[in-house]
């Protein structure tokens, strides 16, 4: 007896030359296993905001997409403590940041700690990466629907970084 099985195209984010790609795979929904890899996209930007809108076709309402976002951020934070908790590639050792009184914004950072020790792990990177990978998905996914321009929001965003510098204390 023969099994029938659909075959669906999903968009996976990826990792190719330290860029966050998207990829146009196949998943098998007898075993769920995901084969192909057809079409990569390097591009960052308005290119990668076109190719988003293009692919976003099952969350088509902002709530969904909202909630994605949501999720996928979620997502991002667990992957890192994941890193840490069952990896242990990384290491997080916080204490509570100290610096002298009489030093200037500008030179606080030499005093302040990530809290963060190693490096992530291959495998650690790879998840990381894909998770930041569906966030961005989601967030360009976002800014179509609300008609925004996230090329653009990233250039206003990086023009207040240069003329505030320190002073945009985010």
């Amino acid at each position: 007896m023969r099994v029938s099985t659909a075959v669906t195209d999903v968009i996976m984010p990826t990792s190719c030359a330290g860029e966050t790609c998207l990829t146009l795979a196949r998943r098998d929904s007898y075993n769920g296993t995901v084969t192909g890899g057809v079409r990569r996209m390097k591009d960052t930007g308005q290119g990668f905001q076109e190719q988003v809108d293009e692919y976003l076709i099952r969350h088509r309402s902002v709530l969904d997409v909202m909630s994605k976002l949501h999720e996928s951020t979620a997502r991002v934070s667990r992957a890192v403590a994941k890193a840490v908790t069952s990896c242990g590639c990384i290491t997080i050792n916080a204490s509570k940041q100290q610096f002298p009184s009489d030093v200037s914004l500008s030179d606080v950072r030499e005093y302040l700690a990530t809290h963060l020790g190693g490096r992530l792990c291959e495998k650690c990177r790879e998840t990381v990466e894909s998770e930041i990978g569906a966030a961005l998905f989601y967030t360009a996914g976002l800014c179509n629907l609300l008609d925004l321009d996230l090329e653009e929001i990233q250039k206003k965003e990086h023009g207040r970084i240069k003329t505030l510098g320190i002073f945009t204390l985010k």
